[in-house]
């Protein structure tokens, strides 16, 4: 055999071969990567509602959360079925002043409705400075100095003097409603008399002389009788849009700032949990809200007050300009319910199907019905005359897909399409991006021709960067997709990491690409209270006074700010393109070009933008926005200065320019022609 030449040897070090690998990929990187963008073509149609929202009521979103009411337990109606260590007194403290004696107990036995039954009978023997009860609400109440707080609460006058004695009841009760610190400063007050045997609501408006965070609310009764309280109650004025039984308004303001076209609501999982028979009941949420029936929130093992309710979500939706997509059960329960993992899927008995159906008809009279309607004047009766106009309709949510839940959803399906052929209705592909349910759900979605399914997956980050293709071998002559609950999910699912959040970046490139068959999308969960969080990541993270935006957040708003309804073809040339991605779209309302590029590598990246069509001499302004931080695995922290936020400044570009794509980076150009 030949002996090797010292050539042959030399080339033959491993050491020389990686040596030589590194200078092809630094060369690689070195040179430019030409993206074209075909700006002065037409492009393709696209949903211009690509970016909306999911909200749950999971990780206390609702109450504690979205919702401004400031008392924990207002009604009474907590249960050991919701956690085992929680009764109808739960979060409530009797208090005794100033040598004041007395007890609280609960009652069910004059109850203001029916869907409201328990309520808080407080007994004083001895006044002193007063007997009553205090709520510190979800952790402590948080006031602001000089801001005005609405209180209020239900009441009637059980007896004066003794329970069984001789008491004078013509005379009143005299109560005070107090503001205080933990400590027993008061921080403002209000004084109210309870007369008579009746229910009535009481009201007042407080005034603290401080801020402070972990405040409670103090009802005192300053007479020897027994009192019943329900209901009670503590809102901020200021709540979004000043809306009576609003929403936290720096919360529901985050969600405005991303600009989203629809708001799919109330589950997810929330919807069905709880078993066949305990489905949510948008029928309970709506109305006085004396009148609603709160309950367990069988998903996810806490309470829902109902305050925020079907009226509140398509309200908010309307404040918004956002489309209302509500989701309902297919008269299945979900197949982990009962304490079955996978087995637990039971179905509404069909004789009870009719009714359940009829229900979901109501809602849609009850969203878009006249006035003059039966459910069309309830929701008239609330404030709203005019229609909500509700076009879409959830009908599912991950199921099984089995000969079970089929049935039934078709049943649902018809019904809606005889009654209303004007709604979406939107069939549900199972819990994952493949495999059985997958496969079956959009088989079943084929054999009804459903106009819509709805695809969910929480995957690693490295999932959308090998799935940016996924959509584009889709049937164009079939359902349109909904990609209604995805998230990329880290190593440490605790920290949503830039690297996350730019894989979520990529994956909504190729959604934008394919917006002609994926027409929503929505990252999930939403809302996650720290210190009652049940799922890991999330999109907005808060406590009782502050807001945590994510690093997913901020793409989430960049590309709801940044939508268009019109895709142009953008590619990238030859060379090294792994962790990049990118999309263009055109906004018919301002005329405006809009080019969104995601470096997901390590390095930057020099891109070559062409813009191909526009004349090589204009110079157009064009307003930049980059996301980026120190590296991929940089995470927002709470109560610090975001180390993960947009960063827009202005510049001029010509129909050719060269930009440097900073390593971990989405940037978005919106150019002015």
């Amino acid at each position: 055999m030949k002996a090797a030449s010292s050539l042959d040897r030399r080339f033959s070090s491993p050491y020389v071969v990686f040596g030589i690998l590194l200078a092809a990929v630094s060369v690689a990187f070195s040179n430019p990567i030409v993206l074209t963008v075909q700006a002065g073509q037409s492009g393709k149609a696209i949903s211009p509602h690509l970016i909306g929202i999911f909200f749950e009521d999971l990780n206390y979103a609702a109450d504690g959360g979205l919702y401004a009411e400031l008392i924990q337990n207002r009604s009474f109606e907590y249960s050991p079925t919701e956690q085992s260590s929680w009764h109808p007194l739960s979060f409530w403290e009797l208090q005794r002043r100033g040598g004041g004696d007395g007890s609280v107990s609960v009652s069910d036995a004059r109850s203001i409705h029916l869907n409201n039954p328990t309520y808080a009978l407080l007994q004083v023997r001895t006044p002193g400075d007063g007997v009553g009860i205090a709520n510190s609400g979800f952790g402590g109440i948080p006031l602001i100095a000089g801001e005005t707080y609405n209180a209020s609460f239900w009441a009637y006058q059980a007896f004066m003097g003794i329970m069984w004695g001789r008491g004078d009841n013509r005379r009143p009760m005299p109560v005070s409603v107090r503001l205080e610190t933990r400590g027993g400063e008061v921080l403002a007050e209000a004084r109210t008399e309870i007369l008579g045997r009746e229910w009535r609501k009481v009201s007042m408006s407080l005034t603290p002389t401080r801020t402070v965070n972990d405040a409670r609310l103090v009802v005192l009764a300053h007479e020897q009788g027994g009192i019943c309280f329900d209901m009670v109650s503590l809102f901020p004025e200021k709540t979004f849009r000043s809306r009576s039984n609003g929403l936290r308004a720096d919360l529901a303001q985050a969600i405005a700032d991303i600009h989203p076209k629809f708001v799919r609501f109330p589950g997810g999982c929330l919807v069905h949990a709880g078993g066949i028979r305990r489905y949510y009941n948008w029928k309970d949420s709506i109305g006085p809200l004396e009148q609603r029936c709160s309950g367990p929130n069988y998903a996810w093992g806490y309470h829902q007050s109902m305050g925020l309710g079907y009226f509140e979500y398509f309200q908010f939706c309307e404040d918004i300009g956002a489309k209302p997509i509500p989701i309902v059960s297919a008269g299945v329960s979900c197949q982990h319910s009962g304490h079955s993992p996978n087995r637990g899927q039971e179905g509404l008995p069909m004789d009870e199907m009719p009714a359940y159906i009829q229900d979901v008809l109501d809602l849609i009279e009850w969203a878009n019905g006249p006035a003059t309607s039966m459910w069309g004047a309830k929701r008239a009766a609330a404030g709203h005359p005019e229609p909500f106009g509700l076009k879409y309709i959830g009908v599912g949510n991950e199921e099984a897909v089995t000969p079970l839940f089929k049935e039934r959803f078709e049943m649902i399906y018809e019904a809606i399409k005889e009654k209303h052929p004007e709604i979406v209705v939107i069939g549900t592909s199972g819990p994952f991006a493949s495999g059985e349910d997958f496969d079956n759900g959009w088989a079943f979605a084929k054999e009804l021709d459903l106009e819509m399914v709805d695809e969910h997956y929480y995957v690693n980050p490295q999932w959308f960067w090998d799935n940016l293709n996924r959509y584009n071998t889709y049937d164009r002559e079939g359902a349109k997709v909904y990609v209604g609950e995805y998230a990329a999910h880290d190593r440490n699912r605790e920290r949503n990491t830039l690297r996350s959040a730019l894989a979520e970046a990529a994956g909504l490139t190729s959604f934008e690409r394919n917006g002609d068959i994926v027409n929503f999308t929505s990252y999930a969960p939403l809302f996650a209270r720290r210190g009652h969080t049940q799922w890991h990541p999330d999109l907005i993270y808060f406590n009782g006074t502050e807001v945590f935006p994510t690093a997913n957040y901020y793409v989430q708003q960049l590309f709801g700010q940044n939508c268009g309804d019109r895709y142009l073809d953008t590619v990238f040339g030859a060379g090294d393109t792994r962790r990049l991605a990118a999309s263009s779209v055109k906004d018919a309302k301002t005329g405006d070009l809009i080019v969104k590029v995601v470096n997901g590598g390590d390095d930057p990246r020099d891109i070559n933008i062409r813009l191909a069509g526009l004349p090589t001499d204009a110079s157009m302004k064009a307003v930049k926005t980059v996301l980026t931080g120190p590296d991929a695995d940089a995470a927002n922290e709470d109560g610090q200065a975001p180390f993960v936020k947009p960063v827009t400044s202005t510049e001029a570009v010509k129909s050719a320019f060269t930009y440097s794509a900073p390593a971990n980076s989405l940037t978005v150009y919106r150019i002015t022609q």
